[in-house]
């Protein structure tokens, strides 16, 4: 197994790393005002980005899944508020419509999307029911010509922007756990209201909690059927961890690297503050806790390009990589000292944006049961 990149997938790096460049001066504006600019989707459309993972044939770039986490490695180093932002439309939004919908759903909804023409989210948390998908309350109930919907979702990303959302409801409250379905509802839809959230982290990256009552979805808009989408639901989300995964190592990295720069310039009493054993014994285990789940997270983005993923080996990557982010950002912020909590440089940022990751996707003790469980014990 070679964990080198090939030339294709360097290019790929190549590409989003000027994009990066192109969109850096977004950032700070996009942070201050807590609103993602709605152009930065038709560029990345453009740039084949938002069909990374998707076949040629059907309006994709017919690349792997190494490719998808590059994509959001670079794109995390820049902004995770950005790489948030792609990751909810270009994976959880409209890859269940890939996997499970029908060609009409595909025309209608998938093709735009993987062009930028249309925003997407993915509505699958709620206000009591956390990382647990089978405490899942928003109803889904029969009637004339298809569905109608009640209930309220939490921490949906892309809700406030979004132009159609995927959003889970229960289709039989006397089954439990897979009686779940997934419904487009295309939005503004009558009864439903988003109201926007503010947050201290991916900030750049708009969040809503919606309230659904008698939301109407007409049966050409179900995903799956009345019980066919709690597979992909499960599938999305573990291969989704390998994704958010790469999104850490971005983070990770861009704080290691402003963390030795500053320590490259930063003098006391004559010194490379970066000379000093404490300082430095801070950057070097940083390296090596960033290498470490660089391979991890290759590996897992291997995995899956093998089509071999196993919940547990994304449980694993997932928690790993997120918590190596959070470690080494705030070990950034300390070598910063003072001017750690100072807006003008990134690490406060990241730090912030990095502690979303060990709650969001499954938090990391959400992580720790499904390792628990391929352990053989019951958490």
């Amino acid at each position: 197994m070679d964990f080198s990149f090939s030339e294709q997938q360097v290019a790929v790096r190549d590409t989003v790393r000027r994009l990066c460049r192109e969109h850096q001066h977004l950032v700070g504006p996009a942070e201050e005002n807590e609103s993602l600019p709605r152009e930065v989707f038709a560029r990345w459309g453009e740039l084949g980005l938002l069909g990374v993972r998707y076949p040629e044939s059907d309006g994709g770039s017919g690349l792997d899944k190494v490719s998808d986490c590059i994509v959001r490695e670079e794109l995390s180093y820049m902004s995770q508020g950005f790489a948030s932002s792609w990751s909810a439309h270009s994976h959880l939004g409209i890859w269940p419509i890939w996997k499970a919908g029908t060609d009409e759903q595909r025309r209608r909804f998938f093709r735009p999307a993987v062009q930028g023409r249309k925003i997407a989210g993915f509505a699958l948390s709620e206000p009591d029911g956390g990382s647990n998908i089978r405490a899942l309350k928003t109803r889904a109930q029969r009637c004339d010509g298809g569905w109608k919907l009640n209930g309220s979702k939490l921490y949906i990303t892309n809700a406030p922007i979004a132009d159609f959302l995927l959003l889970a409801a229960r289709t039989a409250p006397e089954l439990r756990g897979e009686a779940i379905s997934l419904f487009i509802v295309e939005l503004p839809a009558r009864g439903l209201v988003v109201d926007k959230l503010r947050k201290e982290g991916i900030r750049a990256s708009e969040t809503g909690l919606l309230h659904i009552e008698d939301v109407f979805v007409p049966d050409d808009c179900v995903l799956g059927e009345r019980l066919g989408t709690y597979p992909v639901i499960l599938e999305s989300l573990s291969e989704n961890r390998v994704g958010v995964a790469a999104n850490a190592l971005g983070m990770a990295r861009a704080a290691f690297d402003a963390a030795s720069a500053y320590a490259q310039t930063r003098l006391v009493a004559g010194r490379r503050i970066g000379d000093y054993q404490a300082i430095g014994h801070k950057l070097a285990e940083m390296s090596a806790q960033i290498e470490a789940a660089r391979w991890l997270v290759y590996y897992g983005a291997w995995r899956v390009d093998q089509n071999t993923l196993d919940a547990a080996t994304a449980a694993r990557v997932k928690l790993v990589a997120s918590e190596t982010a959070v470690a080494v950002s705030e070990q950034a912020i300390r070598i910063h000292g003072g001017a750690g909590i100072m807006r003008e440089y990134p690490v406060g940022r990241i730090h912030r944006d990095a502690l979303v990751y060990v709650i969001g996707e499954g938090t990391s003790e959400i992580q720790k049961n499904i390792i628990m469980r391929e352990l053989g014990f019951k958490p």
